[in-house]
């Protein structure tokens, strides 16, 4: 980011910091859109696909730590997040997470009765007519591609039988918070303005979001986002959009 945005990013951030504690969710949202627009360029597609009311889960490939942001500020609606506990717990966004009502999950094996007690709170957020995140991956790709679908999301359909949302985001590879290159979060910000996409499928009923009918809709919108984000170049010498290019901001 270059200093000038960097400023701006400052100045907002000090400017609503008061703000934060008294109004978090409304205040929080358009904040964390401002400051996403100051450093990308978002794409979003699909965002009625969420439906205006009732339960649902959104399912997403994890690419960074600002994946759930960027979904965040994407849906028309409040999200809660399903979330790996060491990514909930990084000391750069902890604070963030808490506010926007993630829900933590370790392995029952370094956190005994994690995952049931986040099942728990998943369903009490489904069944209160919430939408829920999740990353069924359960860690950040180490690669750049989708990794194996854990068994969260059967297990939450097998308790709560709510439409599922597929969602593909692209362009986030490469990003000082992913780990590409080293551990996300090592290494100061290179990149000014990439270009990221999400892109989310059409709602799928829980008879039909088996785990390999639900990989195979993210890799395809995954696909889709990458033909955007990084159109034949390299993500961090993606060019400006063309001129009179629809793109859904979220503004």
């Amino acid at each position: 980011m270059s200093p000038l945005l960097w400023g701006a990013t400052g100045l907002v951030m000090a400017a609503g910091g008061w703000r934060l504690a008294s109004a978090p969710h409304p205040f929080l949202r358009r904040l964390l859109a401002l400051l996403l627009h100051l450093a990308y360029r978002l794409r979003f597609r699909g965002r009625e696909q969420i439906p205006a009311s009732g339960p649902a889960i959104v399912v997403c490939n994890h690419v960074s730590f600002m994946d759930a942001l960027v979904v965040g500020v994407a849906s028309p609606r409040p999200l809660r997040f399903l979330m790996d506990k060491p990514i909930y717990d990084s000391p750069w966004l902890n604070w963030l997470f808490r506010r926007v009502g993630a829900i933590p999950v370790d392995a029952d094996r370094r956190d005994p009765g994690s995952v049931r007690q986040a099942l728990a709170e998943v369903s009490r957020a489904l069944r209160q007519g919430e939408v829920v995140m999740v990353f069924p991956e359960g860690r950040l790709t180490p690669d750049g591609e989708i990794q194996p679908f854990r068994r969260g999301l059967e297990l939450i359909l097998s308790r709560d039988a709510v439409p599922v949302i597929p969602a593909g985001l692209a362009g986030l590879w490469g990003s000082w918070t992913s780990h590409q290159g080293g551990k996300a979060l090592t290494r100061p910000p290179r990149r000014c303005r990439a270009r990221v996409a999400l892109y989310f499928g059409e709602a799928m009923s829980p008879g039909e979001a088996s785990r390999q009918r639900v990989v195979e809709r993210v890799c395809a919108l995954k696909a889709e986002a990458d033909g955007w984000a990084a159109p034949g170049t390299r993500l961090d010498e993606a060019a400006p959009g063309r001129a009179g290019e629809a793109e859904e901001t979220g503004r």
